[in-house]
């Protein structure tokens, strides 16, 4: 079998001038252009108060790494992070339509609950909240549908 040389390090960019790197190098390029363009369409003050902002603004873009990530992936997830709602709600039921919910909805309130007292062993709970938690997939080890449906007295 033929060795081949596997490549390390892929995450660390290309350096073209010194320590700098490609991304730098046109992120400080395209700063220079702009504080350029400035120099010509504003008055002086107003110039070196654009240049000197650009220059701090691509300075952070192109050297600031955060968690050893450049800046503009921080910002990036910064943004997303935001848009995200605070509150996040699990809903078990997946795939359900809104006339789905509200024929489930009737249903639950049509029904007289009826308070059963049972006592099961640990290990039965365990094993009843795991076929519950997966709505029915897991029937158990040793038990049959028929089983369980009557210990928890359901009926077909």
């Amino acid at each position: 079998m033929q060795q081949f040389t596997v490549p390390q390090f892929i995450d660390v960019e290309d350096k073209i001038i010194g320590p700098i790197t490609t991304r730098q190098f046109l992120v400080m390029l395209t700063s220079f252009i702009m504080i350029g363009i400035s120099y010509k369409i504003f008055d002086f003050s107003a110039f070196v108060t654009f240049g000197l902002a650009n220059f701090a603004i691509s300075g952070l873009i192109a050297f600031l790494k955060i968690n050893g990530r450049p800046f503009h992936y921080f910002i990036l997830n910064f943004i997303q992070t935001n848009k995200r709602p605070y509150l996040r709600i699990w809903d078990n039921v997946v795939g359900k339509k809104e006339s789905d919910y509200k024929t489930i909805e009737k249903t639950l309130v049509e029904e007289k609950p009826t308070a059963v007292a049972r006592k099961f062993s640990t290990s039965r709970l365990a094993e009843l909240s795991l076929i519950v938690d997966t709505q029915g997939a897991y029937t158990g080890e040793d038990n049959t549908k028929e089983d369980i449906l009557a210990s928890l007295d359901i009926k077909n």
